[in-house]
């Protein structure tokens, strides 16, 4: 955990936290990472326990401690919960726990959704069944606007084709449109992509559902989010980045809990690059009680 007694001056110069329960959540440090340039990102991947969706509520809040303990034991200024699952059942443990800053990706997806379309806007919600049965998003739209009419759809399959990189084959082009033919008939204003995989296939999506539809990702609304936060703190890192920083460069330091040659590869691809620091650790190493 981070020291009470670390002046502000050199809590700013500390990384920011980022977990998922596996790849996905690489979308939303690329989102973090372009948006926050002169920041640098300690990832946990929890691919050993993925996925979390089919868990209960009581081991999705065991492992979200697991791995904020964790990365706070690394010496963290801010917690980003890059999952959906455990944005949904397990923030106000995880705030509990670590006493910092926590910021999820469902509040928001859903704040920016409602932002962008009408006073009675008209949202879709695509995600993981898991996602969906929480009724997360649709309960965060409500609370920003109460008038929203939602839609909520699962697309599982999005998820095994995003790690493929299958982003425009016939196939998943056929999936697309069978999924979201209720979207299209719904006629939404904005379309929540409510899962940390789904911007991958950003452009199918888009295709599919018609150009004058809003396509929120939730990862780049976290990423708003936690730079207003880090201003509004003055956490903000005052190191100043020459150029374009690279993603997964040696400024930022990724684990995993298992498979780490499969994270590099799929990281590869959805990243375009492999990270230059990846470790896999025991999460048991870490007294989660502490």
């Amino acid at each position: 955990m981070n020291s009470p007694e670390l002046s502000n001056d050199l809590r700013r110069t500390l990384p920011i936290g980022i977990f998922d329960s596996g790849v996905g959540g690489l979308t939303v440090y690329r989102a973090l990472h372009n948006r926050l340039p002169n920041e640098h990102f300690v990832y946990l991947g929890d691919t050993a326990r993925v996925p979390y969706g089919t868990k209960s509520l009581a081991t999705v809040e065991r492992y979200a401690i697991e791995n904020s303990v964790f990365l706070a034991s690394r010496g963290i200024k801010l917690l980003v919960v890059a999952c959906n699952t455990a944005s949904a059942l397990a923030l106000p443990k995880i705030r509990a726990t670590i006493g910092l800053d926590v910021v999820g990706v469902i509040g928001p997806g859903a704040r920016k959704a409602v932002a962008v379309s009408g006073p009675q806007p008209r949202i879709a919600v695509i995600a993981t069944e898991a996602t969906i049965q929480s009724d997360a998003y649709a309960a965060s739209i409500r609370q920003a606007c109460e008038a929203a009419e939602i839609i909520q759809l699962a697309c599982p399959l999005f998820v095994p084709l995003a790690e493929e990189n299958w982003t425009d084959e016939p196939e998943t082009r056929s999936i697309a449109k069978r999924y979201l033919k209720r979207v299209v008939d719904f006629a939404p204003e904005s379309l929540v992509m409510g899962c940390t995989h789904y911007p991958i296939l950003r452009n199918v999506i888009q295709k599919t559902v018609g150009a004058n539809v809003k396509l929120i990702d939730s990862g780049e609304a976290c990423a708003d989010e936690v730079a207003a936060l880090l201003k509004e703190k003055g956490l903000e890192n005052p190191r100043e980045v020459e150029g374009k920083r690279r993603l997964c460069d040696d400024l930022d330091h990724f684990y995993v809990t298992d498979a780490a040659d499969r994270f590099g590869r799929v990281a590869e691809r959805f990243l375009g690059a492999k990270p230059a620091k990846l470790e896999a650790i025991e999460l048991g190493e870490v007294d989660s009680r502490r």
